[in-house]
């Protein structure tokens, strides 16, 4: 009995191509029409050979399907005895037993032979198997006179291998887009790993180093406010874990009201006096996850790098301003931090606005 709560196992999704693309073989079938008309209305043909010769038919139409169905799909040498090489060399076969039978009608068959070549076998024994089947018919269309009737056939041969080798060539095309896309997600997710983890672990830990020593500085002169301080490293040490956690899933998400009020903490710890809203309704919903992470980081760098006494945050629709009364720098050196934060913010579709002026503080402005 299935436990409800177990989750079902993904079904395995397959492309289209690969779902119906039995149907680039099937739609060929058209041409057996020939030999099998001729053989109906034919009075040449003795009954053993007419009933021989569309049993062969019959069996060669089921097989091509299948090969060309199953070489499509991707899983031709598991599926098809001898590989998809010697299913050729089958189908070769049944269409010379065939033309022993009837003659210049199984000529007809050669386009399946073509077209399965050219879609399924590997690419140089397609190129073999094409000009084997291309130089055969020619010889008994030679030998036997059937030019004449069955000229169109080699005009048909070589419109498939035409077609064969821009399918081909797509299908080259498009694993190796496939390849690079794969590629591109993973250092995709990688970068935002690495983003999320560096965003996560700085602040935290930046604002349990404060706390820390807030709380060394305490314990002597007020060992109760000391004890709160030291519980407060002890909550934000398991909320950073359970962070880290639920980054490396992908499940983190940052909430812009959430860090306001971390970064009022944050601030109040470092001693810096705390300008911010306390509103976020104004902000665009669309905007304020990225914002969220911007703010965090941008708290985070006032905390540890600035030298501040006091911070702003200001927040509108669609942008975030940070400012700052610290040291500031004549030549601010871009760490993760700040790129981490460019990167978001460009990925978003917004643009990022740096200003540092020696003995004036520093300004983050970001706008979607």
């Amino acid at each position: 009995m299935t436990d409800p709560t177990t989750p079902a196992e993904p079904r395995e999704v397959r492309e289209p191509w690969e779902r119906y693309g039995w149907a680039m073989g099937a739609i060929w079938l058209v041409f057996l029409g020939f030999p099998v008309i001729a053989l109906i209305t034919g009075e040449e043909y003795s009954t053993p050979v007419r009933v021989a010769a569309l049993t062969l038919i019959a069996v060669f139409a089921v097989l091509y399907v299948s090969g060309f169905a199953s070489g499509w799909a991707g899983y031709t040498r598991r599926r098809l005895p001898g590989g998809p090489v010697g299913w050729f060399l089958l189908l070769a076969a049944i269409v010379v037993a065939t033309g022993a039978l009837v003659g210049d009608e199984a000529l007809s068959m050669g386009p399946f032979l073509v077209a399965y070549a050219v879609f399924v076998l590997p690419r140089r024994a397609a190129v073999v198997a094409v000009v084997a089947t291309l130089v055969v018919a020619a010889v008994a269309a030679t030998v036997g006179g059937w030019w004449a009737d069955l000229w169109f056939l080699f005009g048909v041969m070589s419109l498939l291998v035409v077609v064969g080798l821009i399918v081909r060539g797509l299908e080259v095309a498009d694993q190796a887009h496939q390849a690079l896309r794969r590629d591109h997600e993973l250092v995709t997710e990688r970068e935002r790993m690495a983003r999320d983890v560096h965003d996560v672990l700085g602040h935290s830990l930046t604002v349990v180093a404060v706390k820390a020593e807030l709380a060394g500085r305490l314990i002597d002169v007020d060992p109760a406010r000391a004890k709160q301080e030291m519980d407060d490293v002890q909550r934000l040490a398991r909320t950073s874990l359970g962070e880290i956690r639920a980054t490396v899933a992908g499940l983190r998400v940052a909430r812009l009201d959430e860090e306001l009020a971390t970064a009022r903490e944050a601030l109040a710890g470092a001693g810096i006096t705390a300008d911010l809203p306390t509103d976020v309704t104004e902000v665009d919903p669309r905007h304020r996850m990225v914002l969220a992470w911007v703010l965090r980081e941008a708290v985070t760098n006032v905390v540890r790098h600035s030298g501040a006494g006091a911070c702003t945050v200001e927040l509108g629709a669609t942008w975030l301003r940070v400012r700052d009364d610290g040291d500031g720098t004549a030549d601010l050196q871009e760490g993760n931090g700040l790129r981490g934060i460019r990167e978001r913010v460009r990925s978003s579709g917004g643009e990022v606005e740096v200003e540092s002026v020696p003995g004036a503080g520093t300004r983050v402005e970001v706008r979607l």
